[in-house]
């Protein structure tokens, strides 16, 4: 995992899912359980923030566990250098 990454213990997301949670109205039915009242958007948000930054936003498989999910989020910095 390179970059700012947030991390979970949950049930994670399975492989075939990983893009699909970018979806806006998209929740997964374990999420819907523990969860009734989300509704779906807050990744796609993030996302979308993200990439009006230049960067991307992606799920990835957790490294150290079997369980959770991880969230890396990749933004290009510029280094401008300051006026003489």
């Amino acid at each position: 995992m390179n970059g700012p990454a947030v991390r979970d213990d949950g049930p994670g997301v399975p492989a075939e899912e990983r893009e699909r949670v970018f979806q806006r109205f998209v929740r997964r039915d374990d999420a819907r359980a523990r969860d009734p009242s989300g509704t779906g958007l807050g990744l796609p948000i993030a996302r979308q923030i993200v990439e009006q930054h230049g960067g991307t936003l992606t799920a990835e498989a957790a490294e150290d566990t079997e369980r959770g999910a991880c969230f890396v989020a990749r933004i290009t910095l510029c280094h401008i250098p300051a006026a003489p």
